[in-house]
C-alpha cells in the first residue's frame, strides 16, 4: 500500500507540474508532464481530462476525444469529459467545422507533395480562418511561406502558432531558421552596396572624392543619360506590360475558373479520404481503448498478487505451491522498478524451493507406480522451470507418461528432452510397477 501511495504521489505531482504550463501556454511541456503523470496511475482522472483540454486547445481534436473516451470509461459518473464530449457532439455545426478543416489540412498535404505550394496556401488560409487552434495548420503555412519567400507573412503565421503553444519544438524551429534567414539577407543587401567613396588618379596624384560629388561633376552627362534610360524603359513597358494586359485578364479569368473547379474536385476527394481515415481512427481509438482496459486490468492484478504474496512470504504463513499458483498469474513486464524487486525475490526463493519439492515427490509418486500424481506434480514443475535438473524432471515427466499409458504426450516430452537436453540419458529400460528395472528383476 505504501508502494501504491507513492505512485498516485508521483502521478499527482506531474498533474499538478502540467497544469501550471498549461496556464502558461506551454501545452507541449503540459503534454509531456501530463503523460508521466499517467504513467505513475493510468486511472488519474483529472490528468486524463486536462491532456484532452491540452490537445483540444492546439487543435488535436481527435487526440483529445481520445482521452475523453478512456477516462470516461474508467469513471462513467461524475466525469467531467462526458460533458466536454457532448458539448462536441451538440454542435454540429462546430464539429463540420473542425472536419472540413481537417480535411483541407489534409488536402494542403497532398498538394505540397505534388508541389502545388499556392494551392495548399489557398487551402490553409480557409484552415486556419475556419478553425483558429490548429497549430499544424500554422506551422504548415508559415514553412510554405518561407518556401515561397515569402517571409512577412511567415512570421506572421509563426506568431500565432507562437501564441497556441509557446513551447513547441517545431514552431521554435521555424522562427529560428526565419531569424537566419533575415540576418544573411541583411548580410548580401550590405555587400550589395555602392561604395560611399570614388578613388581615381591625376597625373601622380591619388584622388579620394565622395561619391555624390562626382554625380554632381557628371550631372549634364547623366541627364542625358536617364533621358535615354526613361524613353528605352517607357517602350518596354509599352511593349511587354501594356500589350499583353488584355489576353493576361482573360486568362486570369480562366486560370480561376480552373483553381475553382480544382478546388471542388480537391475538397470532393478530400471529404472522401477523411472520411476513410475518420472511420479508420474510430476503429483504431476503440482497439486502442479495450487495449489499454486489459492491459490496465493486468497491471493492477499483477501489483495486487504481489503486494499480497509478499506479505505472506515475509510472514510465512502461506505454502509455497499456493504463492507459487498465484504467482504464475503475474505480468513481470507489467510491474515498475520495486514490484518487479520484489517478484524477483520471492520467484528466485519460492520456484527454486518448490520445484525441488514437486520433482522429489514426483519421484517418490513414480517409484510406486503413483503415474497420475507424478504427471501432476511434474506439470505443475513444468509450468515455471521446464529446465529443471537440466532436464531430468522433463525426462522423467515422459517416462511417467509411458508408464501411465499415453505414448502421444511420452514421445512428445522425450522428443523435447533430445531437442534441447541431449546429455541426458534417454536410452535407460522401462520400469514395471514396482521400479526395478526388466533385466534386474528378482
Amino acid at each position: 500500500m505504501e508502494y501504491t501511495q507513492k505512485l498516485v504521489y508521483q502521478s499527482n505531482y506531474w498533474y499538478n507540474d502540467g497544469l501550471k504550463k498549461a496556464k502558461i501556454r506551454d501545452m507541449t511541456g503540459a503534454v509531456t508532464s501530463l503523460k508521466k503523470s499517467l504513467q505513475f496511475n493510468r486511472e488519474n482522472i483529472a490528468a486524463r481530462n486536462l491532456l484532452g483540454l491540452v490537445y483540444y486547445g492546439r487543435g488535436e481534436v481527435g487526440e483529445a476525444l481520445v482521452e475523453w473516451i478512456l477516462s470516461k470509461n474508467l469513471k462513467s459518473h461524475d466525469n467531467i469529459a462526458g460533458y466536454y464530449i457532448q458539448k462536441i457532439q451538440r454542435s454540429p455545426a462546430d464539429l463540420d467545422t473542425i472536419n472540413q478543416a481537417i480535411r483541407k489540412y489534409n488536402q494542403s498535404l497532398i498538394y505540397c507533395e505534388q508541389g502545388g505550394e499556392d494551392l495548399a496556401i489557398i487551402q490553409l488560409k480557409k484552415v486556419v480562418a475556419a478553425f483558429p487552434n490548429f497549430l499544424r495548420a500554422y506551422q504548415l503555412l508559415a514553412l510554405l511561406y518561407l518556401h515561397t519567400e515569402q517571409y512577412s507573412k511567415a512570421r506572421q503565421a509563426l506568431k500565432e502558432a507562437n501564441k497556441l503553444d509557446t513551447t513547441n519544438e517545431i514552431t521554435l524551429r521555424y522562427m529560428h531558421e526565419l531569424t537566419q534567414n533575415r540576418r544573411i539577407r541583411r548580410e548580401s543587401a550590405r555587400k550589395e552596396e555602392k561604395p560611399q567613396t570614388v578613388t581615381y588618379t591625376i597625373g601622380n596624384e591619388t584622388i579620394i572624392q565622395p561619391a555624390s560629388a562626382v554625380m554632381k561633376d557628371n550631372t549634364s552627362r547623366m541627364t542625358i543619360i536617364n533621358i535615354l534610360i526613361g524613353l528605352a524603359v517607357g517602350i518596354a513597358f509599352m511593349w511587354f506590360l501594356v500589350m499583353p494586359a488584355v489576353n493576361k485578364s482573360t486568362a486570369a479569368k480562366t486560370n480561376k475558373q480552373v483553381v475553382e473547379f480544382s478546388d471542388k474536385i480537391a475538397e470532393e476527394e478530400a471529404q472522401i479520404s477523411a472520411l476513410k481515415t475518420e472511420l479508420e481512427s474510430y476503429r483504431a481509438a476503440s482497439e486502442e481503448t479495450e487495449n489499454a482496459q486489459q492491459t490496465a486490468a493486468a497491471t493492477k492484478d499483477s501489483y495486487e498478487i504481489v503486494i499480497e504474496m509478499y506479505s505472506h512470504f515475509l510472514n510465512d504463513d502461506m505454502s509455497d505451491g499456493a504463492m507459487v499458483e498465484q504467482l504464475l498469474n503475474v505480468n513481470p513486464d507489467a510491474l515498475g522498478t520495486l514490484g518487479r524487486e520484489r517478484y524477483e525475490e520471492m520467484k528466485d526463493t519460492l520456484f527454486s524451493r518448490y520445484g525441488e519439492t514437486l520433482y522429489y515427490t514426483a519421484v517418490e509418486n513414480f517409484d510406486v507406480a503413483n503415474y497420475t500424481d507424478a504427471i501432476a506434480n511434474l506439470t505443475t514443475l513444468m509450468q515455471f522451470n521446464e529446465g529443471y535438473n537440466d532436464g531430468e524432471a522433463m525426462y522423467l515427466l515422459s517416462r511417467a507418461y509411458e508408464a501411465n499409458g499415453d505414448a502421444d504426450n511420452a514421445k512428445q516430452w522425450k522428443d523435447k528432452v533430445e531437442k534441447n537436453y541431449p546429455n541426458v540419458d534417454t536410452s535407460q529400460k522401462n520400469t514395471d510397477d514396482d521400479g526395478y528395472d526388466d533385466e534386474e528383476d528378482y
